[in-house]
């Protein structure tokens, strides 16, 4: 999506694919700086070592616990996240509903992603906040940084046994968006990521990942066959790129032109 919005815009640049190893973040960024790089995209699982890597940490960023978007600018590497804010805008598109009017669940809460996007609906004020994450790792850091930046949220916690069974299903049933920010989903063989039945009708599901071609991840086909609203990651992917663009060109990005380059790629 990047290079069809970069051609469009007469920028001259290209928007290429690096593989860092874990550990190496700090050094590959400063490498790309000094071999003239615009900007930088993070992924996982480099989003927590790149918020220690860069000079400067916008405050949303700071506050969402992870840097995904860094830009170059004099020689220094400022680091921003666009999970948060397009996880909203995606939400906005996909459902036409405010987070802040939303009780919410999210999966993997406790990942970059996940993380981000809790911190992001507790920001935005929503109505219900329910994490839930496989391991108890990080837990009382996520649990301090929302008590530092939204103390009004009160977060119910879902850990490990919790996310299977009657425990889940009871909560579930007192949400209304229930959102994947694990990696889980990607592949066919993946574990269930809910137990079956738990998915309702009137439930607005937001999943993170998306499988290449449009096919259904397997959250996507137990949300369908529920009935429930359902978005894959494509949409959150398309605004986050969005985001990234903006901070490095300071301009508007021209989101048509990079959907359309996006989902030619994935149908590729």
């Amino acid at each position: 999506m990047h290079n069809p919005a970069l051609r469009h815009c007469g920028i001259d640049a290209q928007y290429v694919r690096v593989q860092v190893p874990v550990g190496s973040v700090g050094e590959a960024l400063r490498k790309f700086a000094k071999a003239g790089f615009i900007g930088i995209n993070v992924t996982i699982p480099h989003k927590f070592e790149a918020l220690d890597a860069v000079d400067e940490v916008d405050p949303l960023a700071r506050t969402l616990g992870a840097v995904n978007t860094v830009q170059v600018k004099d020689g220094r590497l400022l680091g921003y996240n666009s999970d948060g804010p397009g996880f909203l805008a995606a939400v906005d598109e996909a459902f036409g509903v405010s987070v802040s009017s939303l009780r919410v669940a999210i999966l993997g809460a406790f990942g970059g992603a996940g993380n981000a996007v809790a911190m992001q609906c507790a920001i935005e004020g929503c109505q219900k906040l329910v994490l839930v994450n496989r391991s108890v790792s990080r837990q009382l850091e996520v649990a301090a940084n929302l008590a530092e930046y939204a103390p009004s949220i009160k977060p119910t916690f879902l850990i490990g046994a919790d996310w299977n069974g009657a425990r889940i299903a009871a909560e579930l049933n007192e949400v209304d968006l229930i959102v994947n920010g694990t990696s889980l989903g990607m592949k066919p063989e993946d574990a269930p990521l809910l137990p079956a039945g738990s998915l309702l009708s009137r439930h607005l599901v937001f999943d993170m990942v998306y499988r290449a071609g449009g096919q259904l991840t397997q959250l996507g086909t137990l949300a369908r066959q529920a009935g429930a609203s359902y978005v894959d990651g494509v949409t959150l992917l398309l605004h986050q790129g969005a985001i990234s663009f903006e901070h490095w060109f300071d301009r508007p990005a021209p989101l048509d032109v990079m959907r359309a380059g996006l989902q030619e790629a994935l149908c590729a």
